[in-house]
């Protein structure tokens, strides 16, 4: 993958400029983040815009789409199995449909360009778009890309990634596309407020443990037994296990705020209260860690191909970020290895330098760019 030059949004009022989008990506928070960053991004440049985004009805996208002010149309899911299976078998006619429902889409919005971001929805709306003759952009979030964008790079000279190290043919690095509270935030100007607002304290270190959306069962059981223990070490917690997973901490210097909840609506204040972060390493993650300068100790998803170790690896390698097998992470762990992390103010301050020295706030915009760039 080459390198793209670093820019801020440019040619906003260009004739040139695409004002009929279809954005193609969901299932997951991976997915859809970035769609709504880049279709942010396109109504700040040209607050005429039409964009539809494309997804499936039981995905996160069918509520956070509409819920950012955004037209939203479905299709049917259609898994792209790894091996063989019912799925497998019904592909073919599975696909079709699919297709044919991304297709009435782009023609619903006139669409100028197809933007995908990879996962179920993805395919059938690169097949749609080479069908009516529409440009396709695609954006890749993960270090290792997917099979859908695998089959869409076929189609389209205009591929963006995350990391340097994607293999995908004709690739530029453009980063990630992230939220704008993400990007404008000030870690340092918002901890006090931040801290206030969350219930905790400004006098003491404070660890975030997230699984993310979904939460993740290794990280809560390993920490919802040491709740006594990071309270009298004098570490405060905010813990986002994910919805319906939340617990009532219990034990140790009541004093020390413990504050659990299942979901984090403003995790931009929650980053600017946490002087380190426990996490999954998916790629929305480890480029919002590095975009604001948080120290995280990455523990990757133990499934799927790989691609959470790799996402986090080079913020590893940077000295910015630690990675932990999901296996490891057990409370003697959280004794050992996590609790003298947060008491040690002079690792922590290194590593929050070496993460935002890999951090890119500007993914939104290259990736604008690109899509301008198809349609010229």
């Amino acid at each position: 993958a080459r390198s793209v030059p670093q820019q801020e949004d440019i040619h906003a009022m260009t004739p040139d400029r695409p004002s009929r989008i279809l954005l193609a990506g969901g299932g997951t928070a991976g997915h859809v983040s970035p769609l709504l960053a880049l279709a942010d991004c396109l109504r700040r440049r040209d607050p005429g815009v039409e964009i539809l985004a494309l997804g499936t009805s039981e995905g996160l996208e069918a509520r956070l789409v509409p819920e950012r002010g955004y037209d939203f149309a479905t299709i049917p899911k259609v898994p792209l199995p790894r091996k063989p299976s019912g799925d497998l078998v019904r592909l073919p006619v599975n696909l079709r449909r699919a297709v044919a429902a991304a297709g009435r889409a782009i023609e619903q919005v006139d669409a100028q360009v197809v933007v995908g971001f990879g996962g179920y929805v993805s395919t059938p709306a690169y097949l749609a778009a080479r069908k009516a003759g529409v440009p396709i952009v695609i954006h890749e979030q993960n270090a290792r890309a997917g099979i859908a964008n695998k089959v869409g790079a076929r189609f389209t000279d205009h591929v963006g990634v995350t990391f340097p190290g994607t293999k995908l043919a004709g690739a530029r690095v453009i980063g990630m596309p992230l939220r704008p509270e993400i990007v404008a935030l000030d870690r340092e100007a918002t901890r006090a407020e931040a801290r206030a607002g969350l219930g905790l304290r400004d006098d003491l270190p404070v660890l975030l443990v997230t699984g993310g959306s979904l939460g993740a069962k290794r990280l809560n059981d390993a920490f919802a037994a040491s709740v006594a223990m990071l309270r009298d070490a004098g570490i405060q917690v905010l813990h986002a296990t994910g919805a319906g997973k939340d617990f009532v901490a219990l034990g140790g210097d009541e004093s020390v705020p413990y504050v659990v909840m299942p979901y984090v609506d403003r995790m931009d204040l929650a980053y600017a209260a946490a002087d380190a972060v426990v996490c999954r390493s998916g790629a929305n993650t480890v480029c919002e860690l590095t975009a604001v300068g948080l120290p995280g100790v990455y523990v990757p998803l133990p499934i799927g191909n790989g691609e959470q170790r790799l996402n986090a690896a080079d913020v590893v390698a940077a000295g910015g970020g630690r990675l932990v097998e999901d296996a490891l992470v057990t409370p003697d762990w959280v004794r050992s290895a996590v609790v003298p992390l947060l008491l040690d103010r002079e690792a922590t301050t290194d590593m929050a330098r070496r993460a935002a020295a890999m951090g890119e706030r500007h993914g939104d915009a290259r990736l604008a760019d690109l899509v301008r760039a198809a349609v010229r």
